[in-house]
């Protein structure tokens, strides 16, 4: 199964972002042979409908499931429609998060977590 894993790090040893569309990276992980890929997320700096973009992107990976900290209500409404698993309020090591989900420990949340602005940069 692939998911992915809002990452503040490029590895699996880094800290579950606690934002979605400003996330510094996307990990899109294979939990079967936990094999991943790094993306540096583009949307970070947008001015604006930086989680529109992100669930685009990510929806566009072929992805079941979103780990995060948090996800705001553009973004969730994005994801819920692409048909993945929104799963937020986690953090600690994404290699932690990993084993939680293989678990089931770790359960969708059926509304978004934050506000549009949550992770904008002040002064916007």
């Amino acid at each position: 199964m692939k998911i992915c894993i809002t990452s503040q790090g490029d590895n699996l040893d880094a800290e579950v972002d606690s934002r979605f569309g400003r996330a510094n990276y996307f990990l899109i992980v294979n939990t079967d042979k936990m094999d991943f890929e790094s993306i540096q997320n583009p949307y970070t700096g947008a001015g604006g409908g930086a989680g529109i973009q992100a669930a685009q992107f990510v929806a566009n990976k072929a992805v079941e499931a979103v780990i995060t900290g948090n996800t705001g209500p553009n973004a969730f409404q994005v994801l819920k429609e692409a048909g993945l698993s929104v799963i937020s309020g986690v953090s600690g090591s994404v290699k932690s998060a990993i084993e939680k989900y293989k678990n089931g420990e770790l359960k969708s949340v059926e509304n978004p977590t934050v506000n549009e602005k949550f992770g904008m940069p002040r002064g916007n």
